[in-house]
This record gives structure tokens, sequence and C-alpha cells, in this order.
């Protein structure tokens, strides 16, 4: 009988087609702006999200930002429908671009947030994906982040849907290119224990 754990089932192998819907718990959107960037930090600016699904990571983005722009390649009913790989967005035509893309196409939306992007990005990513000689390559050989943030607690994500009380086998982290500080080496950093002090009782409605 397979395993249907949260837990298990977050080690997941979506089909090339799918649209990779597993929604970012609002609170570890919160973390980054609180514990990584800053808030002072993105009061004045603009933000694009990308990848928007239901709204989870925008709108606690809103909460820090001045605007935020909202759109996905897929109907969700939140945010426009546009394809962040194709749609012609113009360079720096935003501050940040923050979002936690389909895993098999982060190096993608990294190298076009970078395009985007007037002053940074930000993508939430399995923690492995620090690894691979390609994303070496084509990424963290010339562009390699100025913060990379992993959580000391684990994120839960489960498909189609927020919950509380998922569990995760999986390790996540901020990958973030900070063009100001571009040319500093990289810096290790943690995100701290922050969920209890982060989480609103409307983020799972």
């Amino acid at each position: 009988m397979q395993n249907t754990s949260h837990a298990v089932m977050a080690q997941r192998f979506e089909p090339a087609d799918s649209p990779d819907d597993f929604p970012t718990p609002p609170w570890a959107t919160r973390a980054l702006i609180e514990h990584v960037i800053g808030k002072d930090a993105v009061s004045s600016l603009s933000c694009l999200e990308p990848a928007c699904g239901r709204g989870y990571m925008s709108r606690p983005l809103a909460e820090y930002f001045n605007t935020v722009d909202s759109a996905d390649a897929y109907e969700y009913g939140f945010g426009k429908t546009r394809d962040f790989l194709t749609f012609p967005y113009e360079a720096r035509s935003h501050d940040w671009v923050i979002t936690n893309p389909p895993f098999r196409l982060a190096e993608e939306f990294v190298a076009r947030s970078l395009t985007v992007a007037r002053k940074g990005v930000a993508i939430l990513a399995r923690t492995v994906f620090l690894e691979s000689v390609g994303r070496y390559e084509t990424i963290f050989k010339l562009n390699p982040p100025t913060v990379f943030a992993q959580f000391s607690e684990r994120v839960p994500m489960v498909k189609g849907r927020v919950d509380q009380k998922a569990s995760t086998a999986t390790g996540y982290a901020w990958f973030v290119w900070n063009k100001d500080d571009a040319a500093n080496a990289p810096r290790l950093a943690w995100v701290p224990p922050c969920r209890k002090g982060l989480e609103r009782p409307r983020d799972y409605l």
C-alpha cells in the first residue's frame, strides 16, 4: 500500500505539464521579509509574484511592499493569467520578484527574474536546489545568490491547499539575489524558528 503521509508525499514528482500547485504557507513569506530582507528595505517598493496561485504568497507580500503584482500561468481566480517565461515583461519593471516557482522551472524563473527585477530576486525552493552541476553552470557560477537562507523549521506544503496541520520531510530555503550586494561574497543565513509568531488565523481560510 502506498504511504500517503504528508511527510512522504512532499517528496513528490510532478508530471512535466503539471501546474505544481503546492501553495506556500503565508508565514514562510513573512519570514523572508522579517528575517532576511527587512521590512524597511521594501516598504516603498514594488514586487512581482509571477507564480501566485491562489495568492498565498502575494497577500503577505502586500503587507510589506507598496505594490504587489500577481500572475500565474494557470487560472486560479487570483491575479492575472500570464506565463512568466513568455510574457513580455520589461527589464527592471519591478523592484523585486519573489515567488515559489514550479521546481522543474526554477532555473528558468531565476534567469528571467534577474532581468525583470531592478533591486532583487527571492526564490523559495527545496534546499537541494543548491546542488547539481547543471545549476552551478547555468546560475550559481556567474550569478550566485547573495544570501542562502535555510529554514530552521520545516515548511509544510501540500498539493492544492495550505494545511496548518501538515508536516513534511523536505527542507526549504530562500535563495536571494540582492543586486545592491552583488559584489559581496554569498552569505549563509538561517531563518530562525518563527512560524508561531508569524502565523495569522486568516492564513488558512
